[in-house]
Formats: C-alpha cells, sequence, structure tokens
C-alpha cells in the first residue's frame, strides 16, 4: 500500500527548525502541513506499554486508563508513570486486529464509577465485537460487576475490522463502531450496506445496551434496531463536537480512501458502493464517486486513491486550557501516516493546518485531552510503545 513516508531527521535539537520549514514527505511526493512545533514540547508519560488502544481520564485528572490490545486494563497516573493492571477485565479474543479496544467513562462517573469497553470476543460462528461495563474499585484495583451490553451481530470467520470506539453523546446515548470485518464482496449486497447485521455500521444505544426508541430503524423488521449509520467501512475514531454536540467519525479506505465523518440519523456512507478509495495494489476505483450517488453521504475530509492516505484512528476535539488557539480543532491519530494530525473546522469545512509528533515516526493509535491541564496525550501503537504527553513549548 502506498503511504506517507517522512523524512528521518538526524535529531531533536535541530528538528523544529527544519521541520517547521519542511513539513513532512508524504508518499506522493507532497508534504504534509508544517508541524505545530514553535509552541509545543513533547514528553513521555508512560512507557513500555504493549499496544495500547484507547485512552480515557478519569474526570479529576487523577488517573489514566489505557487498554492494552492484548487484554490488560491500565489505570496509570499520568503525572509519575505509575500503573495499576486492573482485574475484573471480560477475556478478548485477542487475535489479528483484535482484543481489548476501546475505553470511556460514563458521563455521571463521579456518582456511578461505570467504566466501558469494546473488545472482540470469540463465540459460535467466529468472533465479533461487544461492548460492556464495570464499575471502578479504584481502592481494589479492580473492576467490579462486569457485564457484557450489547454484541454486534453475527459472529464471522475473521480476526480484522473490529471498529472500535465508543462514545457517550450530550444526551447520554452511546455509540459503538463495529467494522464490516473484511467482507471483499464490493456490491450492494455487502455488510456495509445491508441492514439486517451490524457490521460496517455505527451503532446507537441507552448506556445500558438497550435500543432507544427513536433509532432510525426499529421500524423495519428486518433491519438491526442498534444501528444509526451504515456504509462504514473500519470506524476507528469517534469524538462529540465542543459546540454542536454532533458525533464524529474516522474510517479506514480500501487502499487510501480514509475519511472523516459527521453522523447523520439513519445515513449511508457509502462503503464500498460509494467511496474514494481504490482496491490494493491497483488504481481501480472500489465504488463509484460520492457525489454520483444522491442515497449517500459524502465525507466532510478525505485522503483520495492516489494521495498516500492517512488510517485515522483515534480522535479528539480540543476543548482545554494549555492551548486556547486550538480551541474547537480537531486532532485525528495516525497510523501509516504516522503523525497526529490537526485540523481546524468551520461548521463542516475542515482544513488541515498543522502537525504534531511527525519527527518520531510512530504509528499514533489514539488521541485525548486532559480534562484538567488541557494538555494532549497520544498512544503510539507498537509492542513496546509510550503514552506522549503534548505541553506548551
Amino acid at each position: 500500500m502506498q503511504r506517507r513516508r517522512y523524512l528521518a531527521l538526524a535529531g531533536a535539537a535541530g528538528l523544529g527548525s527544519l521541520a517547521g520549514c519542511l513539513g513532512a514527505l508524504r508518499g506522493d511526493g507532497t508534504r504534509s502541513p508544517t508541524p505545530d512545533a514553535a509552541n509545543t514540547a513533547v514528553e513521555v508519560a508512560l512507557d513500555g506499554l504493549s499496544s495500547p488502544w484507547g485512552l480515557a481520564f478519569l474526570p479529576d485528572e487523577s488517573g489514566l486508563l489505557v487498554t492494552e490490545q492484548g487484554g490488560r486494563l491500565l489505570l496509570a497516573d499520568p503525572a509519575t508513570g505509575d500503573r495499576t493492571a486492573l482485574s475484573g477485565v471480560p477475556e478478548v479474543h485477542a487475535r489479528g486486529q483484535g482484543g481489548l479496544l476501546d475505553v470511556t467513562t460514563h458521563p455521571e462517573f463521579e456518582s456511578n464509577g461505570l467504566v466501558y469497553l469494546t473488545y472482540s470476543v470469540s463465540g459460535e460462528g467466529g468472533s465479533s465485537t461487544r461492548l460492556g461495563r464495570g464499575r471502578l474499585d479504584r481502592e481494589n484495583g479492580r473492576l467490579t460487576d462486569f457485564e457484557p451490553l450489547y454484541t454486534a451481530r453475527p459472529f464471522v470467520q475473521s480476526s480484522g475490522h473490529y471498529g472500535s470506539r465508543v462514545v457517550f453523546d450530550r444526551e447520554g446515548y452511546v455509540y459503538v463502531s463495529v467494522g464490516d470485518r473484511q467482507f471483499k464482496n464490493f456490491g450492494p449486497d455487502h455488510v456495509g450496506q445491508t441492514l439486517d447485521d451490524d457490521l460496517g455500521s455505527v451503532l446507537r444505544l441507552h448506556d445500558d445496551g438497550s435500543i432507544p426508541a427513536d433509532n432510525p430503524f426499529v421500524s423495519d423488521p428486518e433491519a438491526s434496531d442498534a444501528i444509526w449509520t451504515y456504509g462504514n467501512r473500519n470506524p476507528q475514531g469517534l469524538t462529540v463536537h465542543p459546540d454542536t454536540g454532533e458525533v464524529w467519525e474516522t474510517e479506514f479506505g480500501e487502499r487510501d480512501g480514509d475519511e472523516i465523518n459527521v453522523l447523520e440519523r439513519g445515513a449511508n456512507y457509502g462503503w464500498p458502493v460509494a467511496d474514494n478509495s481504490c482496491g490494493y495494489g491497483s488504481n481501480d476505483p472500489v465504488g463509484v464517486s460520492h457525489d454520483e450517488r444522491e442515497d449517500v453521504v459524502a465525507p466532510v475530509y478525505g485522503w483520495p486513491c492516489g494521495t498516500g492516505g492517512f488510517p485515522p484512528s483515534g480522535a479528539t476535539f480540543y476543548d482545554g486550557d494549555a492551548f486556547p488557539e486550538w480551541r474547537g480543532d480537531l486532532f485525528v491519530a495516525g497510523l501509516a501516516g504516522r503523525y497526529l494530525a490537526h485540523f481546524t473546522v468551520d461548521g463542516r469545512a475542515v482544513t488541515e493546518v498543522g502537525s504534531l509528533l511527525a519527527d518520531r515516526d510512530q504509528r499514533i493509535r489514539d488521541v485525548t485531552v486532559s480534562p484538567v491541564t488541557g494538555h494532549l496525550y497520544a498512544a503510539v501503537d507498537a509492542g513496546d510503545a509510550p503514552v506522549l504527553r503534548v505541553v506548551p513549548g
């Protein structure tokens, strides 16, 4: 796959001035936006992690929850780097792209202590993506009363494209993204275009895993009641806009074709019948352009075939105080892109204006904002990985 490649610079001391002028070299010969290096510094908040996947702060920043794909849930002190592996975590299907995936806290965590996890599980027919929750017992280092809440249907024989992020909106609904499990029948019968399964979709649930009565397809006996949107290939980012309350999503394309979407009730985002991807190893489009179909919603930003792509994973809107000039901006973790992308957002007009961590040449899996200090935290995707902290320089 053609992906972005970056300049290897000799040392961090000279990086700021050189990279600030040049940006990072992409696979198509162009350069990524100028790094946000002038007013930032990068620290290692945690190190020695094994494939960290999801990050979630406790509301008072007294702890940072970190999932490791192999199945550990850590409660870390972001100030000291100390961490505890919590017990009471469910068994996961840690194969391929599966394992312990995302983590978030309930909007009323301070009173109920509820922690939500997405993870892959095995069962009859293969494996699937599941949402579950437990109560944090910090004193004893464990989750108590853990319960599965919703399991995506069906179980299939694949170890790829589980999704999966989990986020709460302002009204307390929980959204879970589920990938298309790498089905390759690129046509109208693809799981991303059918409503009788949960694959290639973003699901909307009550906080106990039950189905909201106003979900778009509850009156359709042949559709999954949990689906909020469909036509999503492998969505690995969900975040809520701080002003509008809209849920924004990021997803992988096939060869390039990566997307940033704003989720609309019942909308079809096109995969694979309308898409900007090409098939792996070719320049052949997977589907027609979004503009050629009135029944699909186009991304607000994308990396079409031939650009080198980005593979966007976790995403967050910045709402902190450490960088007031960034308030309302969107940050997206790049895997093969190997940097943290910085976008300004004006309504649904999205512009990539900067980059962070490109000089480190590491895959970035997730990003979050500290609720107290306003520092950015980014999880590196590697077998021996850090969580990085971006602070004012």
